[in-house]
């Protein structure tokens, strides 16, 4: 590995990539690129089949390439599924990646209308990435 090369970051998730989390990852993380999944990949990461009893095969696609792309000391922000993020999380460390996850702090406002609704507001702000297993 080359130790002069800033990380990369690479997303594996369901949401959109905010301004917020890119300077986070820039600033705290020092990363250099950041990396996004294909269309295809994306699909196939968001609209995991609920029937599926393994994922592993399911998976190969989105390891392949986490493999092809990423060195030892790259980041990859993994969040979605809950079985098929903790195999992803298990495939980045045996690469050698550091997987993370972000945190937001999260307000909640109601507001209860003459009629009798009740209207609920989340708003959610990020804060950090964190480390797996820290």
């Amino acid at each position: 590995m080359d130790h002069q090369a800033a990380p990369q970051f690479f997303l594996i998730f369901n949401h959109r990539f905010t301004a917020a989390q890119e300077a986070t990852a820039r600033d705290s993380l020092g990363v250099s690129r950041i990396v996004p999944l294909s269309a295809d990949l994306q699909k196939l990461w968001s609209q995991i089949p609920p029937e599926l009893d393994r994922l592993q095969a399911y998976l190969q696609p989105l390891q392949q390439w986490l493999a092809a792309q990423a060195r030892p000391g790259d980041y990859a922000l993994i969040q979605g599924d809950f079985g098929a993020t903790f195999l992803m999380v298990r495939f980045a460390l045996e690469q050698g990646l550091t997987p993370v996850y972000a945190t937001t702090s999260r307000q909640v406002t109601e507001e209860t209308h003459p009629d009798g609704t009740v209207t609920v507001t989340r708003n959610f702000r990020h804060q950090i990435f964190r480390r797996y297993g820290e």
